[in-house]
């Protein structure tokens, strides 16, 4: 036992680090790519009860009917169900991603322009209130749109709050399908682009474009040649984060009646199931190619000499007199309506007698609401309650809102540990080529559609017998959630340097000594940072955990049972519950520890 390996193997696990790299880099392979494979499987697995077990005769066993029946084009019908199952939800699922990168991007890059590089009005406020799009659940704005500009002289049903009030009657195509599908998920996202665009028109170097300036260059090349190219790794980042988000999203194409690959999925898995894991693969076949884009466009450096100029701050561009007004009231006004209107319309929606009628405003007035969706202590069957008591004596309600609550703190807790382990793990080993498997490995599930990963999920823990329960939700939950904490962890323990340590290392301080008394402390931001990330997303998760359990489990699930019963009332109060849950603990969280998502940008 004394041979030179096993010396070097001795020597190599002394570290702690060392050891748990691997303990990891295990456990993140297993637990990212297994579930993958099961997707893969389940695409050629026969399921009894379903069309490829009729059409084939078998209840078990295998077979490749589900990929021929899916590109099946022979006859008329087979051309017909390929498009409808295949061909349109792929195409509007990229044309929905796409647009809504194009908006993000324009949306949030003007934005964050304005904010660094001019000497527009209200910074702190616009800055600060710009980010709670991305704070409320996703399909928060998606049903605010429909509410307002829903039009019964169109669609049928009852108007919505411009067509009952002011008489605005829009077109279906502006509040249903694929435009306001690629708005609202641009709104939500904007703020990736806002934060990754922001953050470097905050550090670009002013001599880069003074040097241009001085060398009498055109302000349209000064921008093409200089600050565009600075600024490509964060479009590039943003068009990565938004595309892969936005095709995994479930609940704002089904608010909004677009067929996409998320919605096919879950009305193929009834009785195709085979046929909807290959539009599983698909979702994880787009991910990945937006990685190698990414990685392709990105992989080369920009660098710049400046011959001439002097260093200093970026000049701001002086907007006018009236233009730093004007511009500011216009961002205050669209603000105020994707960021505190959202809980305004919860909340009258909440008492109205028939939510979603407005005509009440025209009629009867204030007189018209009630209380009854909130105060009902006895079960009812009349007045549209269907048995269901008011949302504040509602058992089913609370206890999804605990189960959501329980899930989002055992995913933070989890996900927050190993992904502080992990970060600091890789950078201790930066050099290696197994922390930076492990570090991609830890990065992979975020690149996933949340739908995707959803199903992995679901078809893993049927095979394992845990579904419905807490315990896949968090499993489900942590997985998907660590690269929040892995990053977060690694960019600051990055700058740490290794004498910290080491100083520690000489006076024979044990290593479990050295991460609670000094690493942590040191770093105790970044690392409730990568606490809080998966705690805040969990809270409102949708997409992810709608697959994982039954309806009733957590709060974000019942949103669908609820609307199934018509009970629209209780779904707004729900959304009401969620958006100022969030906002509370987003801003306790900013209290304790100053952390902010918009700080170092314009909101500090």
């Amino acid at each position: 036992m004394n041979s030179p390996a096993w010396r070097r193997v001795r020597t190599y696990f002394a570290k702690p680090q060392n050891g748990l790299l691997l303990v990891l880099g295990i456990a993140l392979t297993i637990s990212t790519l297994a579930p993958l494979v099961s997707i893969l499987i389940d695409t050629v697995t026969v399921h009894p009860g379903h069309v490829d077990s009729e059409r084939t005769g078998l209840m078990s066993g295998y077979t490749l009917f589900n990929w021929s029946d899916l590109f099946d084009r022979s006859t008329f019908v087979k051309e017909k169900l390929f498009a409808q199952n295949f061909w349109d939800p792929t195409v509007n699922t990229v044309l929905m991603s796409a647009f809504s990168c194009i908006f993000a991007i324009a949306y949030g890059g003007f934005f964050a322009y304005l904010v660094t590089r001019t000497n527009l009005k209200f910074k702190k406020y616009l800055s600060a209130i710009f980010i709670f799009p991305y704070m409320m659940p996703q399909w928060t704005l998606a049903v605010v749109w429909q509410n307002l500009f829903k039009s019964a002289s169109v669609s049928g049903g009852s108007d919505g709050m411009l067509a009952a009030v002011f008489d605005i009657h829009v077109p279906q195509w502006f509040y249903e399908g694929l435009f306001p599908s690629s708005i609202v998920l641009g709104l939500h996202y904007s703020a990736f682009s806002y934060i990754l665009i922001g953050a470097i028109f905050r550090n670009m170097d002013a001599n880069l474009e003074e040097a241009a300036v001085i060398l009498n260059t055109p302000k349209w090349k000064v921008f093409s040649r200089i600050t565009l190219p600075m600024i490509t790794p964060a479009i590039m980042s943003t068009i990565l984060l938004v595309f892969s988000s936005s095709m995994g999203s479930y609940p704002v194409p089904h608010y909004l009646k677009l067929s996409t690959l998320t919605t096919r999925y879950v009305e193929m898995n009834v009785n195709r199931g085979g046929e909807a894991s290959i539009l599983a693969v698909e979702m994880i076949a787009f991910g990945i190619v937006m990685l190698l884009a990414n990685q392709f466009t990105t992989s080369g450096r920009k660098s710049y000499t400046t011959v001439t100029g002097k260093s200093g701050q970026t000049q701001e561009v002086n907007l006018g007199v009236i233009g730093k007004w004007f511009i500011a009231g216009v961002f205050v006004v669209l603000t105020l309506f994707t960021s505190l209107y959202p809980m305004f319309a919860f909340a009258l929606e909440t008492f109205l007698p028939n939510p979603g009628d407005y005509s009440f405003l025209t009629g009867g007035g204030l007189d018209a609401l009630t209380t009854k969706w909130w105060l009902t202590s006895e079960n009812l069957s009349e007045n549209g309650m269907y048995g269901q008591l008011g949302v504040l004596y509602n058992s089913t309600i609370w206890r999804g809102f605990g189960g959501q609550f329980f899930v989002a703190a055992m995913c933070a807790l989890v996900a927050g540990t190993i992904g502080t382990l992990v970060g600091y793990c890789v950078a201790k080993n930066r050099r290696s080529r197994w922390a930076n498997f492990v570090n991609s490995m830890a990065f992979l599930p975020y690149l996933m559609p949340s739908l995707a990963v959803g199903v992995a999920f679901f078809i893993f823990g049927a095979s394992l017998g845990i579904f419905n329960t807490f315990a896949l939700l968090i499993i489900a939950g942590t997985i998907k959630y660590i690269p929040f904490a892995s990053r977060a962890s690694l960019n600051s323990m990055l700058q740490l340097s290794n004498e910290i340590e080491e100083s520690a290392i000489i006076q024979d301080i044990p290593w479990w000594k050295r991460m609670v008394r000094i690493i942590v402390p040191i770093q105790k931001s970044s690392i409730i940072s990568g606490y809080m990330l998966p705690f805040m997303t969990a809270l409102r998760e949708m997409t992810l955990f709608m697959l994982l359990c039954s309806q009733t489990k957590i709060i974000t699930t019942e949103l669908n049972y609820f609307d199934e019963m018509g009970l629209y009332a209780f779904s707004s109060a729900i959304n009401l519950l969620l958006i100022v849950t969030i906002l509370i603990c987003n801003a306790v969280v900013n209290k304790l520890t100053g952390a902010s998502l918009d700080k170092g940008i314009g909101g500090n």
